[in-house]
């Protein structure tokens, strides 16, 4: 193959980072710093020397649409010096002389990826993606050919990227860089004071010092999670055998469908267990109950259960009866009158730090949608991955709050934390 020139001249850390990459990479890069302009390098250039017949190389944005307008005219540009090179503009797909194929995809359609195998991926601003999006689906696809994996992205407490850093970042297996706006020289001064002046703390420390304290601008339930962290109430939790497992379902349609498992326990209400799952019948989450194995008490579900579907003629609630799954019907209030009423509810629940680990990121994660053009909070969420278990956590929050607590509620010891 002849000398094929590629319009890309990376700055001393981003040629530093393409020499030491192993098969797991983690960056934690500043605003402009130019991840994403190395990542697609990245991608193009192994696509060139891929040895392997039909090689496949994904880039994964949290959204399909985010992932066209940011990476979509790079890839062309940076790949149009190659002869033979094609571009498939209806599938984002870039198809090169050698078989090789870099693909564009979006963490808000999974299971566009389902069923691929991939030799290399990057996943761009990966604290937006729900964790499900690598270990469920993209793992599992470079498995078969060893495939690698870079992880970019800004700082952001309590989400799934800062998540992944903590568990890697003392890890011999993976690359592990955090590059400051205040330590590589790639912004001048001038312009970083000018942006501190205008931005405020937590969203400057975020976007250009890394700092992982930053939380999630317009999250719903980040103060009540911080309190309760700060006493102890996500931890390890015993399951009670004699005490009732009441379930809180959000039933999706064509999406994940999620399930908080809760016991009451005196005043303590204790989140035991929670399961999510998508592209899955009732029949599925009916074997999921029967698996766990609890001593169920009420199930609880979101009014449309009741709507009846064209191809069956039933409705969901009949359906899962006929699997021994018999529902009540949360009661049906506005998305604002849940929220307070979780609010209201959170300092009495505990939360199994393990089994429910998926859930409490998504509460985490769970935040208003920011409207761009007029740079203010809307008023209402936005819907992403986290959005099912907040769902299924209000319809809890609802249901509870109705229901007579005092009732019929045995005595146990009150949950103490070693």
């Amino acid at each position: 193959m002849s000398e094929i020139i590629i319009p890309y001249n990376p700055r001393p850390l981003q040629r530093e980072i393409h020499e030491q990459l192993k098969r797991w990479n983690l960056f934690v890069c500043h605003r402009r710093f130019g991840k994403t302009v190395f990542s697609i390098n990245e991608l193009i250039k192994r696509s060139l020397i891929a040895n392997i017949s039909s090689s496949r190389y994904g880039y994964v944005a949290p959204y399909y649409k985010q992932a066209k307008q940011i990476a979509w005219d790079y890839i062309k540009y940076f790949s149009a010096p190659i002869p033979g090179v094609k571009y498939n503009e209806s599938e984002l797909r870039c198809d090169f002389p050698n078989g090789a194929r870099i693909s564009l995809f979006g963490a808000d359609n999974p299971d566009a990826m389902r069923g691929l195998y991939f030799d290399g991926v990057v996943l761009d601003e990966y604290k937006d993606m729900s964790p499900r999006i690598f270990t469920e689906i993209i793992r599992p696809a470079l498995s078969d050919r060893k495939g690698w994996a870079i992880f970019i992205g800004s700082a952001q407490g309590g989400t799934t990227f800062h998540d992944l850093y903590e568990k890697v970042k003392d890890n011999d297996n993976w690359l592990v860089k955090v590059h400051r706006a205040s330590e590589t020289g790639i912004i001048d001064s001038e312009e970083l004071a000018d942006a501190k002046n205008i931005m405020d703390e937590d969203e400057y420390n975020q976007e250009y010092e890394c700092l992982w304290e930053a939380s999630i601008k317009g999250a719903y339930y980040g103060k009540q999670l911080i309190e309760a962290e700060n006493e102890n109430r996500i931890c390890t939790i015993p399951i009670e055998k004699a005490v009732p497992v009441h379930t809180f379902w959000d039933l999706g349609v064509g999406d994940a469908t999620s399930i908080w498992f809760m016991q009451a326990v005196g005043k303590e209400i204790r989140m035991i267990d929670y399961y999510e799952a998508s592209g899955e019948g009732l029949p599925h989450y009916a074997h999921i109950l029967q698996e766990k194995g609890y001593n169920y008490g009420t199930h609880y579900a979101p009014h449309d259960i009741v709507v009846r579907e064209l191809g069956s003629g039933l409705s969901r609630i009949e359906a899962a009866r006929k699997l021994g799954i018999k529902f009540e019907i949360a009661p049906k209030q506005g998305i604002d009158d849940g929220i307070n009423a979780a609010r209201m509810i959170f300092n009495k629940v505990w939360f199994e730090k393990t089994r429910c680990n998926l859930g409490i990121q998504a509460l985490r994660n769970y935040h208003k949608e920011y409207d761009d053009n007029r740079k203010q909070f809307k008023s209402m969420p936005r819907h992403d991955w986290s959005s099912h278990a907040a769902d299924a956590f209000r319809y809890f929050a609802v249901s509870w709050r109705e229901r007579d607590k005092t009732k019929n509620v045995k005595k146990y010891p009150k949950l103490s934390i070693a």
